[in-house]
């Protein structure tokens, strides 16, 4: 009985949780915004994390973005093969890693390495009383520490969004090649005709909310650390799932608006 009566407790006290912290977030966004009217940005720190967060990252992104186009044509390849469609599965590969898929994949990787990172440097600082020696130097942590991450972030993951959907075409090419033996010319022209610049815009559009997502959360969840070494996992932990229900989220709405 006592605990059939505490499951309404708990699920006040999780809406309870969510609505501060999704406070907490809209809260930072508009700290950020104040900052960046007129712009108040560190240059060094702007290049700095742009290097870190989307150079270096790269390399893992080509990768996922690569095994998603190939994983298109895999998935379409029965029915390809079924009713002779392979002057179609250029399109469809390309049109729903461009629209869907590849942005939201990149999303979920950038924020696994990037927003975990980033969180847990701002949460290290916070602990390690770094934060409150800025404050006491009379210097904003919000324009110096938050707003070069989270234009970073919000940039890179869009730039990588870009960089992530040619790197899926070859990767779709290849895969098409290799299992239905159609010829990387034949997959690209039979694929233009029936895509817009649109679709291919749809994704770049979503990267650029996504990044902005990941970029608040995480700096959200970095200053608002608290109890020492163990408050930093739990920070982390709890920044990368809920930019990553955010990266649903905002998706499920865009895709409504951008349809």
């Amino acid at each position: 009985m006592n605990a059939a009566l505490n499951i309404p407790y708990r699920m006040g006290a999780a809406l309870l949780l969510i609505a501060d912290q999704t406070g907490g977030i809209a809260i930072m966004a508009g700290q950020v915004v104040r900052r960046l009217v007129p712009p108040r940005i560190d240059r060094y720190e702007l290049f700095r994390n742009a290097y870190r967060m989307g150079v270096q990252s790269v390399p893992i992104i080509a990768a996922t973005a690569g095994f998603t186009g190939a994983l298109m044509v895999i998935q379409g390849a029965p029915i390809v093969e079924r009713y002779n469609a392979r002057n179609i599965i250029g399109w469809s590969a390309m049109f729903t890693t461009f629209r869907e898929l590849g942005p939201l994949l990149i999303a979920l990787m950038f924020n696994g390495r990037v927003g975990a990172n980033n969180t847990a440097e701002l949460g290290t600082m916070v602990v390690t009383e770094q934060i409150d020696g800025l404050r006491a130097l009379a210097i904003d942590p919000i324009t110096y520490l938050v707003v070069p991450r989270y234009l970073s972030i919000a940039i890179m993951m869009t730039a990588l969004v870009i960089i992530g959907d040619f790197v899926a075409i070859l990767g779709a090419m290849g895969m098409a090649w290799g299992i239905l033996d159609v010829w990387p010319r034949q997959f690209y022209y039979s694929a233009m005709p029936m895509l817009q610049t649109w679709d291919f815009s749809v994704g770049v559009i979503k990267g650029f909310f996504y990044g902005n997502m990941i970029a608040l959360t995480s700096c959200y969840f970095g200053l608002s650390t608290r109890g020492g070494a163990p408050g930093v996992g739990r920070s982390v932990n709890a920044s990368v799932v809920a930019a990553a229900s955010g990266v649903f989220i905002v998706d499920y709405l865009s895709t409504f608006i951008l349809h």
